[in-house]
């Protein structure tokens, strides 16, 4: 089969590579029918996450057809239309059991396209099956039902529910790509009072509008400020990053109110300075995470219905063996104005 392997430090290809095979009695063999490429994915190429070691098939999220399954495999079966979750879970160990699949101790958590072979490929090899891969209902299209194994539940849960939006809250949200517009399109589940966007980009300040952003504000300008203008100067009650870089978390620390959460979503690959001399006496809280997936069922069932808007965030689509060339707009996402790309394997 082909797949887009990882070769080191900004470099990667579009390779032939031997067919992934069932190796354990848990695993599925899922022909990729849709994938996606994620900023995590760039962060890899960065060389932010250097546990990916060169060799590695990229990507971790997916939806496609169960070709093969092992024997211990109960809730799939060949021909089964199926999300791959980003996250994989054994089902059995403490964090599996307190439904933090992000944690799993038992060889699961975020292994796809990170320390095993991953999803950007013609076929992939999926470890625990019964816990790490969702039926999908026949009427959700795979080009939105792919957004559901990554963004719309990371933006959920490591977002909006760690930073406990509530009605009437003030939300700013720090970086408006995919996962900063799926945290907006999420946070409204919860009728805040006002969102505001800021990112550097003004076509995804006007995506971030479009999707329910009440203000926008380019992070060039004084972000800080209008957040105070709209607040009466208290601050935002919830700031969630969704970039990964310094300059963002510090942001997200100067616009929220004392009492308020922060909810760091984005991937870093440096240090951030925690500026304790003056937070100590905000009373704030500050959570980090690693998506679980929980809520993933939940989200597909919403998309099925039409209550989540997957669709808006898909600006690109390519057939499966065109991966250099969906990579590259996808990273001069600032230049072309894309979200999302979607590659779809070929109509037989």
């Amino acid at each position: 089969m082909r797949a887009l392997v990882f070769h080191g430090h900004g470099e990667s290809s579009w390779d032939e590579v031997p067919d992934p095979t069932v190796k354990e009695a848990a695993d599925v063999i899922v022909r990729v029918d849709a994938v996606t490429i994620c900023g995590t994915d760039l962060h890899i190429l960065k060389g932010d996450i250097p546990e990916v070691v060169p060799g590695t098939v990229l990507g971790h999220e997916a939806v496609g057809e169960v070709v093969e399954a092992g024997g211990d495999v109960r809730t799939v079966r060949p021909g089964d239309r199926v999300l791959v979750s980003c996250i994989s879970a054994c089902g059995r160990c403490r964090f599996c059991r307190e439904a933090r699949y992000g944690q799993c101790l038992g060889g699961g958590g975020w292994v796809l396209g990170h320390v095993i072979d991953g999803t950007q490929a013609e076929y992939v090899r999926v470890p625990y099956a019964d816990f790490s891969v969702h039926h999908l209902p026949g009427a959700l299209d795979s080009k939105d039902a792919v957004l559901l194994a990554d963004i719309f539940p990371t933006a959920y849960e490591v977002g909006v529910l760690n930073g406990r939006v509530r009605p009437g809250d003030t939300v700013v949200v720090v970086g408006a790509g995919p996962i900063g517009l799926a945290a907006i399109a999420t946070a409204r589940l919860f009728s805040p009072g006002r969102i505001i966007a800021v990112d550097l980009a003004e076509s995804r300040l006007a995506a971030a509008r479009r999707l329910g952003a009440e203000a926008v504000v380019s992070a060039s300008e004084d972000p800080r400020r209008l957040v105070e203008d709209l607040t009466g100067g208290a601050g935002a009650d919830v700031a969630i990053e969704a970039v990964g870089v310094p300059e963002s978390f510090e942001l997200c620390t100067r616009v929220v109110r004392p009492g308020g959460h922060i909810a760091n979503i984005g991937v870093h690959g440096k240090a951030a300075v925690l500026h304790l001399e003056d937070l100590w006496i905000k009373d704030l809280t500050i959570t980090t995470g690693l998506v679980d997936t929980f809520s993933t069922p939940m989200l597909t069932g919403m998309a099925a219905a039409g209550k989540l808007p997957t669709s808006a965030l898909v600006t690109h689509n390519f057939p499966l063996d065109r991966m250099e060339e969906a990579y590259e707009v996808f990273s001069g996402a600032k230049a072309d104005g894309a979200l999302k790309a979607v590659l779809e394997r070929p109509a037989a």
